[in-house]
Formats: structure tokens, sequence, C-alpha cells
């Protein structure tokens, strides 16, 4: 096959990956840490509006989310791709990343965590996705 249409089919796999991975712990947020009382998250709309009663746990998990979907797509793509898997890798860690962006002007949340999820939770995840995907 020729190694570009691989590496295409790479991060196409990775976002998928990527996304079931952070959908999977989205949805399972709730049973982890419980969104407080009058708490709307079942719209975008509800959520901005609720986001003033969260506390700092109720972040943690919208994080571990971001990260852990950037990490395993990361990983998959790296392991998938024929070459350039550093830059397969980090193209995974873009792709999150201006998804980042795009729910962070939606919801606009504390900066606090805008600044660290932004920050960690992409490039870094990519990056180490790339690296434990290649360690020998």
């Amino acid at each position: 096959m020729n190694p570009a249409i691989k590496n295409i089919i790479a991060v196409i796999i990775g976002i998928i990956v990527g996304s079931v991975v952070n959908m999977g712990i989205v949805m399972l947020s709730g049973i982890v840490i419980p969104p407080p009382n009058g708490a709307d998250v079942s719209t975008m709309e509800g959520l901005r509006d609720t986001l003033p009663l969260f506390e700092p746990k109720h972040f943690l998990m919208p994080f571990l989310a971001h990260a852990l979907g950037t990490l395993a797509g990361a990983f998959i793509t790296t392991k998938i791709a024929a070459t350039r898997k550093l830059l397969c890798a980090l193209i995974i860690g873009l792709f999150f990343l201006g998804g980042g962006f795009w729910s962070a002007m939606l919801l606009k949340g504390p900066a606090w965590f805008l600044t660290v999820d932004l920050a960690l939770a992409y490039i870094p995840m990519a990056w180490l996705g790339w690296k434990l995907a290649v360690k020998k």
C-alpha cells in the first residue's frame, strides 16, 4: 500500500479511536462524579448556563476524556502509520486541540480549566502516544 495512503488511513482511524475513548469517558463521567444539583448536562446550552455550579472535581473527567482520547488516537495512529509517525500523531493532537478550542468557545468554562486542558490534554498527549507506540 502507498505509504501516504496508509498514513491517511492511520490518521482517520486514530481520530475515530480517540473520539470513541473521549465519548466513552464523557458518558461515564456523570456516574463517576455526578454533576452538581441543578446542573443541566443534557444540552450544550444547559451545560454552559450551569457551569458556574461546577466545582474543580467536575472538570477531572472532561480533562481525562480529552487527554486519554488524544493519547489513544495518537498511539493507534503511530502503530498504523507507515512513515512520519510523529507527524501523524501530532495531527491527531492538532485535530483534538481544534475540538478543544471549539468547545472552549461554546462553553466558556473557567480560565484555569481551559488553560490546563488546552495546554496539557492535546499536543503533549499526542507526543506521549507517539512515544509509547515507538518504544521498543
